[in-house]
């Protein structure tokens, strides 16, 4: 602390210089808060998923049904504890962009199958006497200012001629996991199928289905292929982490995708950072010189170099990262739901600290070095 008055100096001897070099860390930074994010709200679903529950869709595709029949059958498989069955409605609220997911469910084991989706006794008990009720998840309630009691119309167009159908919300739902989905809309299968086409009705979407004991997914989701096999609707059967992972690849490898910008950005901040500590390092070579002539260890030479590129990146990233904890929330609003929650995590900021920290020192290293190796007699040659 004794040398923060010498330390500080050189720092700002360039103040343009500085302004510019701390800009690259906030906005590097901030660009990996993001990345993260998204990253993690895109794996969070397989995350999150149950480890004893089965997802059952159509060999073919999620879009293509399954008979109804199909669920007594998959329950006298030993090992079964439950089966619901969920179908896409694709309807629209108010607008095209309101986007949120919506299904008719199996009224009777919805909870039995997702008992972590909590919705109060009374309010499921509502839903259930409601032909037209519906559920709502916490997160699209909020973003609607829906309460309990209001009327829902949502357009739907889906299923044959476009007419809008009417919904009493009747509860809301709550999930029990952190960063579990909390966007999804319920409403009656019963209500769903008596309005279908005559040639969907005694057909689903797909199954979820839960087990006694985790261990038993490999033998339970072979055995429900191997049911339905050479059948005119085979089945794909996949734990609910499989199924939730396979969804993200659809959007492309996204991981990849992120790791790839992110050591783009990572590369590109060292280079910027080495560059600037080189240059600063060379503008002084006879005062380093003078430090070294009077009795500045070469350690302590290289302190002095390090110290400044590690208060550059920490202060950087620090300015980065409360960017990001101002910018990502507000940016979550405005995707509407386009996207999963996006969380920015303690770990997501430790990471990056971590990381400004890390190119700090890599940057101010062979800089450091160099200054430290330095003879005083070449040194002084320049005063």
């Amino acid at each position: 602390m004794k040398f923060r008055s010498l330390i500080f100096a050189n720092l700002f001897r360039k103040k343009v210089r500085l302004i510019l070099t701390v800009g690259s860390f906030a906005v590097a930074l901030f660009l990996f808060s993001f990345l993260a994010v998204v990253k993690g709200a895109f794996g969070r679903g397989a995350d999150i998923a149950g480890a004893d529950r089965l997802v059952i869709i159509n060999r073919i595709s999620i879009i293509q049904p399954l008979p109804l029949a199909y669920r007594d059958k998959m329950l006298r498989i030993p090992g079964v504890k439950a089966v619901t069955h969920n179908n896409w409605f694709g309807g629209v609220y108010q607008d095209e962009k309101n986007f949120f997911p919506q299904f008719a469910i199996d009224v009777e084991n919805q909870r039995k199958v997702l008992p972590e989706l909590v919705v109060p006794d009374d309010q499921w008990a509502n839903f259930v006497k409601d032909r037209t009720g519906a559920i709502a998840g916490a997160k699209t309630a909020k973003r609607f200012g829906w309460k309990v009691g209001d009327r829902i119309p949502i357009k739907n167009a889906l299923f044959g001629a476009a007419n809008v159908w009417e919904f009493t919300l009747d509860g809301i739902y709550h999930s029990e996991k952190a960063g579990g989905d909390e966007s999804q809309f319920w409403f009656q299968w019963d209500f769903f199928e008596e309005r279908m086409p005559q040639s969907f009705k005694g057909n689903v979407g797909w199954y979820v289905l839960r087990l006694d004991n985790p261990d038993d997914a490999p033998r339970v989701g072979k055995a429900i292929d191997d049911m339905f096999a050479n059948s005119p609707f085979e089945t794909k059967t996949e734990t609910e982490s499989q199924f939730a992972a396979g969804w993200v690849k659809q959007f492309g490898n996204i991981e990849f995708l992120i790791l790839t910008i992110g050591a783009v950005v990572f590369f590109t901040l060292l280079l910027v950072t080495g560059n600037t500590m080189a240059i600063s390092v060379r503008e002084r070579i006879s005062e380093l010189g003078t430090l070294k002539a009077i009795g500045f260890s070469d350690r302590r030479i290289l302190f002095f170099v390090l110290a400044e590129a590690v208060i550059i990146s920490l202060v950087g990233g620090l300015l980065g990262l409360g960017l990001a904890m101002l910018a990502i929330p507000v940016l979550a609003a405005a995707l509407n739901g386009l996207l999963p929650t996006l969380i920015l995590s303690p770990a997501i900021l430790s990471v990056g600290l971590a990381t400004a920290l890390l190119v700090g020192i890599v940057s101010g290293l062979l800089p450091g070095i160099g200054a430290m190796r330095m003879r005083v007699v070449n040194a002084l040659r320049r005063v």
